[in-house]
């Protein structure tokens, strides 16, 4: 016996031919002695009658769900009646005059048709059976997809696919790398890859000039919800750019992929400089399917009596405003919870008015002013039966917590259209550590100065612009980019700021530093992150649900009980001992 077909393949046109296929029972019913089994295999479901008649009728009333079997029969037209319009193979039948139980199976944990309801830890622990359900195979389908549509995309535009070590050394990229000990050289450690970035930089100090993989990338960052110890990316680096360029083959990129997921997208995209995005949403990865925009009214309290808002004017800070459309309905307990968010994300407090009856009424109404109101109310464009929110405090402090106002607010209003992709843009090059006295690179150490800035360098760090830029789609950050240092000289300056010597720099950064002072090319790049845009595009929430053997938000992985302790004769091999 040999499969002729997939389970979910058969339909009509196959009706009188004699089919093979194979795959696990879904289910089993008997009807007035005729059994009707529904087979599965990653394509769909197929139905198959065993006739009482039939030699394997006994073997047949043995099956259960999630056993293996070979089925062997002829296609059949359903009688009618019996047609399921929801199954592709709806239509048709297979009249079993063959049957081979290949395999059999425990009482599972759970039915795999009803996976996705049961607690996450559990799914993970028997991910095997997990997969088995239809939209986990549609998820990693799609995954297959989007991986071979960037590569064939990529080909035709003239880049190379190019391996990089996984086993490397450790350098400061903004997270803590995984290391690994050296049992050759004791003492010593590789580091897995937070990203290929030096590699990918000195492949265009070698003349490769356009290159790219799906790497995997090692992160041993803090636990957050949607977060993987490794994740996969769509990392590329070409020479002889500009940001222009990137941008033009990015959105490219992004056309394919969302057409092969069957989305229509309208390329290029929007642009938004990082101080514009952080003024007006609060947040470099702003959600521009809604329009709602921070204001500042700060021009409106500059007299004010009202005493944290004066203070806070005195001393340089600012008076921001959302409106949340509608809000003035929302509880004193709703309110509270907002007030909540704000202070968990910085705030020390939230000033809140209801606009009702054409005034604003609020506890705190009292200490402002009617000119003030009837301004605050003009200011913030706030109608009738909204709530008015506002925040004050420095520039970047108040930002950041009234854009996750904003983010929460925006849950309630409807979406204006389905994909709103931006560029963020002219990020800072640098940040300032005050808790060790240098500055750091905003994103990572190797982003080019805005050429027009360079020669405020030294002179005045914080102000100067990079060739950084971000790909955000509704919220998301999708991709991190930029236009690369392609000489040393200026390279080792920005180095110097964040307190490498020139020792220390060619002992962390020395094949890159060698490579870009042998003629390296001006080049750029950008590494897109393919976990989150395959679940964009399958409609899910977190990135677990779209890799094959995900860890959980502790970065623990059930499946294989990992992390986990090793062999005390391994640690002594590598040197090592384990401190309690």
């Amino acid at each position: 016996m040999k499969r002729t077909n997939y389970c979910g393949d058969l339909n009509a046109s196959h009706i009188g031919t004699h089919q093979t296929i194979c795959g696990w029972v879904n289910s089993y019913r008997n009807h007035g002695g005729v059994l009707f089994i529904d087979l599965r295999d990653r394509t769909g479901l197929m139905q198959v009658v065993v006739e009482p008649s039939s030699p394997f009728f006994a073997l047949a009333s043995t099956l259960r769900n999630e056993y293996v079997v070979q089925v062997s029969g002829t296609v059949k037209p359903r009688i009618e009646g019996a047609v399921n319009k929801n199954l592709k193979t709806g239509e048709v039948e297979l009249l079993t005059d063959n049957l081979v139980l290949l395999n059999t199976s425990i009482q599972l944990p759970f039915d795999v048709e009803n996976s996705r309801s049961v607690a996450e830890e559990i799914r993970l622990k028997y991910r095997y059976l997990d997969l088995r359900n239809p939209k986990m195979f549609a998820n990693l389908y799609l995954r297959h997809r989007l991986a071979q549509a960037a590569r064939r995309y990529l080909d035709k535009n003239g880049f190379l696919e190019v391996e990089t070590p996984i086993l490397t050394r450790s350098t400061p990229e903004g997270a803590r790398d995984y290391l690994v000990p050296s049992r050759v050289h004791h003492g010593e450690f590789y580091a897995l890859p937070q990203s290929p970035q030096m590699f990918k930089q000195t492949l265009m100090a070698s003349g490769i000039d356009r290159y790219f993989q799906l790497a995997r990338c090692f992160r041993d960052e803090d636990l957050r919800a949607d977060r993987q110890p490794e994740h996969t990316q769509i990392d590329m680096e070409m020479s002889f750019v500009t940001i222009e360029d990137i941008h033009t083959i990015v959105e490219g990129l992004m056309k394919e992929l969302f057409t092969t997921a069957g989305e229509e997208l309208t390329i290029p995209f929007a642009k938004l400089p990082y101080n514009e995005s952080m003024d007006k949403y609060g947040s470099d990865k702003p959600d521009l399917r809604y329009d709602l925009q921070m204001k500042n009214v700060s021009g409106v309290f500059k007299n004010t009596a009202f005493k944290v808002f004066a203070d806070v004017l005195a001393h340089g800070g600012e008076v921001r405003s959302l409106v949340a459309a509608g809000g003035a309905s929302l509880s004193r307990g709703h309110i509270d919870k907002l007030t909540e968010l704000a202070k968990k994300n910085g705030a020390k407090g939230l000033v809140w008015l209801k606009v009702k009856g054409g005034k604003l009424e609020s506890p705190t109404a009292k200490f402002f002013t009617a000119q003030e109101l009837e301004s605050l109310k003009e200011a913030s464009g706030a109608a009738e039966g909204d709530l008015i929110l506002l925040g004050s405090d420095k520039h970047d402090t108040v930002c950041p917590f009234m854009g996750a106002l904003r983010k929460e607010l925006v849950k309630n209003l409807t979406p204006k259209c389905k994909w709103a992709f931006v560029w963020i843009t002219d990020f800072p090059l640098l940040e300032y550590l005050p808790e060790e006295g240098r500055w750091d690179a905003a994103h990572n150490p190797f982003t080019a100065a805005h050429e027009d800035d360079l020669d405020k360098l030294e002179t005045d760090p914080g102000s100067v612009r990079s060739y950084q830029f971000d790909l955000v789609l509704n919220g998301n950050e999708l991709a991190s980019g930029s236009v690369r240092n392609c000489r040393r000289d200026v390279q080792e300056r920005i180095l110097a700021l964040m307190k490498y010597s020139k020792e220390e720099s060619a002992r962390r950064f020395g094949m890159l530093l060698n490579a870009l002072e042998a003629g390296a090319p001006p080049h750029g790049g950008i590494g897109l992150g393919l976990d989150r845009i395959t679940a964009l595009l399958a409609g899910e929430d977190s990135i677990r649900e779209v890799i094959a053997f995900p860890k959980t938000a502790q970065a623990v992985c059930p499946l294989t009980d990992s992390p986990n302790v090793v062999d005390e004769a391994q640690l002594k091999e590598l040197a090592l001992s384990i401190v309690k």
